[in-house]
């Protein structure tokens, strides 16, 4: 017999994975969490004789009700108004990922850059990347959670990959150097220094603004160093009402969260390379600034 404690176990277990796999399907926390929490009912009114391994069984329906909400949100995006960027996910766990080769594989599938090319793919093409790239699942498994033939999904992933590989923008993974030059462009944001700002963006810097529309930021990409110092320079000259700041690890990169009479108004991270910021994310959509509230 299986009690109600043993089945709330089995799936408290899992769920790291499960909203690992939504939130890298949907690049939105709140929707990962929604189809992690549809995955605990159907979980919960399954017939356990026919689990036989509960970590695939959930896996397997998350992917899928992930699959099917991204083309809810493909159609919901086609009315979004300037540049769309992922819902920053907090990812600073301390001691829990050590290890340079696991800094690795997070960066390559939960940072922002990689979540924007993923945007780009199918869903099923994305389902392969994450449960192939991500969770190192072999090709029969992924076949089996998908109902798809083994050659299928190989040809999948092979097209995911390459989509990825040529889109990829380069990023430096250390962190130490991506923290370094997080703290100096902080320091000459703030001032308007626009000659400190110079120095640290590549000539071909891309600045990405995501409002939604609903507060001030860009609505078209800006790039070269010239327009986003100089727009980077005057905002920090204007400044935000009882501004104060907090530097956290934000999908798996330092990340700059501005915060306004004490709730979430902006969040800035960079993407560093060469020892220069060779991106600029600025995420102001309230929407998707409510998680950091907790932090």
């Amino acid at each position: 017999m299986t009690t109600t404690d043993s089945v709330t176990e089995a799936f408290e277990e899992h769920r790291p994975v499960l909203f690992g796999v939504a939130y890298r399907m949907l690049g939105r926390v709140a929707d990962a969490e929604d189809v992690v929490q549809d995955g605990w009912l159907r979980w919960s009114a399954a017939d356990r004789s026919e689990v036989r391994q509960p970590r695939a069984y959930l896996v397997r329906i998350v992917t899928r009700l992930a699959i099917d909400r991204l083309h809810q949100i493909r159609a919901r995006n086609e009315s979004y108004v300037g540049p769309w960027l992922p819902e920053p996910y907090v990812t600073d766990f301390g001691d829990a990922v050590p290890d340079t080769a696991e800094r690795v594989v997070l960066a390559d599938t939960v940072s922002l850059a990689v979540l924007v090319v993923l945007e780009s793919l199918s869903p099923l093409e994305r389902a392969v990347f994450v449960l192939r790239e991500a969770f190192g699942y072999p090709f029969a498994d992924i076949a089996g959670l998908l109902d798809r033939s083994e050659p299928a999904v190989r040809r999948l992933a092979v097209r995911a990959r390459r989509h990825v590989e040529e889109r990829r923008p380069r990023y430096e993974v250390e962190p130490a150097s991506r923290r370094e030059l997080t703290e100096r462009f902080l320091a000459a944001a703030l001032e308007g220094d626009l000659d400190g700002l110079m120095e640290l963006l590549a000539p071909d810097v891309r600045l990405v603004g995501d409002s939604g529309g609903k507060s001030k930021a860009p609505l078209r990409i800006m790039e070269s160093a010239d327009k986003v110092g100089r727009f980077l320079a005057a905002i920090g000259r204007e400044g935000v009402t009882d501004m104060s700041f907090r530097t956290m690890e934000v999908n798996a990169g330092p990340a700059i969260a501005v915060f306004s009479g004490g709730k979430p108004d902006t969040v800035f991270q960079l993407d560093v390379a060469d020892g220069r910021i060779q991106a600029v994310y600025v995420i102001r959509n309230p929407d998707k600034l409510h998680a950091l509230a907790d932090v």
